[in-house]
């Protein structure tokens, strides 16, 4: 199985290099509106957002920011085909402004944001983040009534496009092979992921500026998307790029990407990752497949044995659906003239 990963170095307000309805899944974490680190970023695209924050008119530059958020969205709403998901990574936003402190929030403000484009929203994703500080307060100490909580989780908000689900003919491989594990699906679709923290980035890079802007979050998180909302064979998009994470993980799970990112810098960055993901990919499917031998053991002990078998491992499974299941390993990286193609074969399972 080969897929293929673009990356288109540009503006994702305008996504015109990506066909309509060409796009099967999105998964993105965009920059925060009234985070300070973006600030310089969004006042790039509207200088009246520079104008709203020096007259202390923090509502103004929030809903200025998220105008400019809006016009990637009504992108993603052209490519991505009907029934597609989309999966947005994104927190609310704690600022001071003109003396006022309040939560900026983010999160509802894409929700309506997508729900005017039509889309249905579906049950959304809480994980834990790191606190940026020791102290779990802010505001007035150890005395009421003027502290604050702090923002210690983000948001996954996920929609689909159109209404209906995607359909499939019966028995469909690119589903059936692209399956979880029983167990991996009653630990995935929870509302609150407690087995995923952040990350502080690490980007090895001389310049501080892109560090600062590279914003990461845990490989896990789209990983698990991706293996949640799409099937082998199809295209997972993320407009707001950055490290590449995001096709980091479509590789690792056997999808197609494309990424969109304004900074050059970081697709020479990427390069680097690439490198290691035939080993990244072999390391997450011995992982996954290892946990679920466990599960089988557990099972065993407490004398329950599995009905089925896998056709392809030497493990028992749960369910029918699980019988095809198979991991994919990347074997050979080609680079491309806009990306990378990727040869995988179907991993063994050896320990």
């Amino acid at each position: 199985m080969d897929t293929t990963h673009r990356v288109i170095v540009g503006d994702s307000r305008d996504l015109s290099a990506v066909a309509d309805d060409s796009v099967e899944l999105v998964v993105t974490s965009p920059p925060y509106p009234m985070i300070e680190l973006w600030d310089d970023l969004f006042v790039d695209l509207d200088a009246d957002i520079e104008a709203a924050l020096e007259a202390g008119d923090g509502r103004a530059a929030f809903d200025a920011m998220h105008a400019q958020l809006d016009r990637v969205w009504d992108e993603i709403s052209r490519v991505l085909t009907d029934g597609g998901i989309a999966c947005v990574n994104v927190g609310d936003a704690t600022r001071t402004v003109d003396g006022s402190f309040r939560v900026y929030p983010n999160h509802a403000r894409i929700l309506e944001a997508f729900t005017e484009r039509g889309f249905d929203p579906l049950p959304d994703i809480l994980w834990r983040k790191p606190a940026n500080s020791a102290a779990k307060f802010m505001g007035s100490g150890m005395i009421p009534p003027n502290a604050y909580v702090t923002l210690e989780h983000e948001y996954v908000l996920i929609f689909r496009k159109s209404g209906e689900s995607r359909s499939f003919e019966a028995g469909a491989d690119c589903r059936y092979e692209a399956a979880y594990f029983w167990e991996e699906r009653n630990r995935w679709f929870t509302d609150v992921w407690t087995d995923v923290r952040g990350q502080l980035q690490s980007l090895e890079s001389d310049d501080d500026d892109l560090r600062d802007r590279s914003a990461a979050y845990p490989l896990e998180i789209p990983y698990r998307l991706i293996c949640m909302y799409s099937t082998y064979g199809d295209t997972v998009l993320d407009p707001f790029w950055g490290t590449g994470t995001t096709s980091l993980a479509a590789m690792c799970a056997g999808r197609d990407s494309i990424g969109c990112e304004l900074e050059s810098e970081f697709v020479s960055v990427f390069d680097e990752r690439v490198a290691n993901v035939p080993d990244l990919s072999r390391s997450i499917a011995r992982t996954r497949l290892e946990s679920h031998r466990s599960f089988v053991a557990d099972r065993r002990e407490a004398g329950d044995d599995l009905e089925y078998r896998a056709e392809h491992y030497d493990v028992p499974v749960v369910t029918k659906m699980e019988r095809e299941l198979s991991l994919y390993a990347v074997d050979d990286v080609e680079p491309t003239a806009d990306g990378y193609r990727l040869e995988h074969a179907r991993f063994g399972g050896e320990r």
